[in-house]
């Protein structure tokens, strides 16, 4: 059996809620590879929980952090983020990537939906971006301090919101050993230099507002001496590993952990 459990990790000015999974069965002196999985917009949800210990099934121990602890996790529930969905599927495709658009979109919607939109613009800020990339940096330097983590053996996986805070984590980290983006948006261009680590981007065809930005992020990767290898599955939308979502593309799931396991096991190998 795995064991788990929450835990609180210090960050800069706040503690993170965090769900940790070790192997079981460690023997003393025995130390893991280990990752940070990173949640969708609704939080560390059953899902992300289950795909964490999934990885611990495997050999490695995980945290997933709470990057929405505190005020957050009460406003971003699954029922107030498809309130936005909705309200979002009416708007404009770039609204969620403009703060002052968003701002202003927020105020004129229905009293009932505007604190979870106004949410949305909190989190999608450059500036808000920066501090959870902060966060992330205290939990992978909190694994570290762990006795049964090999510290040079770290990496990070995020879905969606936590795909982009995955390639976040690798520009404010550089001994992040691997990082693995699911259908999350690119980290800012003039912090691409700062990426020490390996990473593998894993997208759907048919989410096109992520997907179609791809090539030109490889390139710039690639210009840069970085190492990112990409996949887009044909078929597939947004969120299309979550097998709790009506987007999941059970073949595209399938492939996608199997590369992504082997991609860990390659980049994360003593």
């Amino acid at each position: 059996m795995l064991q788990d459990r929450p835990i609180t990790i210090r960050s800069a000015g706040r503690d993170l809620d965090c769900f940790l999974t070790v192997p079981a069965g460690t023997p003393p002196g025995r130390r893991w590879p280990s990752l940070i999985v990173i949640h969708e917009i609704f939080g560390p949800d059953a899902h992300i929980r289950d795909v964490a210990r999934r990885f611990a099934s495997l050999g490695y121990v995980t945290v997933a952090p709470d990057l929405f602890t505190g005020e957050l996790h009460h406003l971003l529930t699954p029922e107030n983020v498809a309130l936005a969905m909705k309200a979002f599927s009416d708007a404009p495709p770039d609204l969620r990537r403009d703060p002052a658009k968003l701002a202003s979109f927020a105020a004129s919607q229905p009293p009932e939906r505007r604190p979870i939109l106004e949410a949305f613009g909190r989190i999608s800020t450059p500036t808000a971006h920066e501090a959870f990339g902060k966060d992330l940096r205290a939990v992978a330097d909190y694994l570290r301090t762990l006795p049964e983590v090999d510290p040079d053996r770290i990496g990070a996986v995020g879905f969606c919101f936590g795909g982009a805070m995955s390639a976040r984590l690798a520009t404010a980290d550089p001994r992040l050993r691997a990082g693995v983006i699911f259908y999350g948006q690119n980290p800012p261009r003039e912090l691409i230099p700062q990426i020490q680590a390996q990473m593998l981007g894993l997208y759907g065809e048919l989410d096109p507002g992520i997907s179609a930005t791809i090539p030109e992020f490889a390139a710039e990767m690639k210009a840069a001496g970085k190492s990112f290898e990409y996949h887009i599955y044909p078929g597939a939308k947004h969120a299309f590993f979550n097998d709790t979502r009506p987007t999941y593309h059970r073949e595209s799931a399938v492939d996608a952990w199997e590369r992504v396991t082997r991609f860990f096991g390659g980049s994360l190998s003593p």
